[in-house]
């Protein structure tokens, strides 16, 4: 079952890949400033995937007027991450979780994804600005998109 809601958020430190290199992203360098979205998601160039995140890309302002980061995290390596990015114009950071820490940390694994182990499942968390989950749900339904109105609900 994934990390539940009033739980102190997982900290982590992946990497993030773009046209200037590598990044290290920290997920408690945000605390303090905002809400952090967490969109885990099993793999790129997949056609839900895509959906998922070329519709949060189209309404990322409504994350941004909620003073909130939004971070897509999957374990697929950070340089297909970039090209995932760059094909479908994504405005906010994919996070390479290739060691599964975040992933099992948030317990958001599959045991088997079409023949892999160890996928992300699709999962979305809200993190309040003091580190604390405030909505969570996952979806053993690679399919089931996140809930985005409940998602920004959690925002307000």
């Amino acid at each position: 079952m994934a990390i539940e809601t009033g739980s102190k958020a997982p900290d982590f430190t992946l990497i993030s890949k773009n046209a200037e290199g590598l990044t290290n992203v920290t997920l408690s360098d945000h605390f303090g400033k905002g809400a952090t979205v967490l969109l885990f998601f099993p793999l790129a160039f997949s056609s839900v995937c895509e959906a998922e995140f070329c519709s949060v890309r189209d309404s990322l302002a409504d994350y941004e007027s909620l003073n909130a980061q939004v971070y897509g995290i999957s374990i697929d390596p950070p340089h297909s991450q970039e090209a995932f990015a760059k094909q479908h114009g994504f405005n906010f950071p994919l996070l390479c979780d290739f060691n599964k820490e975040a992933s099992t940390a948030y317990d958001v694994l599959y045991e088997e994804f079409i023949g892999l182990k160890g996928v992300s499942k699709r999962s979305a968390f809200v993190i309040n600005k003091e580190g604390i989950v405030v909505y969570a749900e996952s979806s053993d339904d690679p399919k089931q998109l996140p809930n985005f109105d409940a998602i920004k609900a959690a925002l307000a």
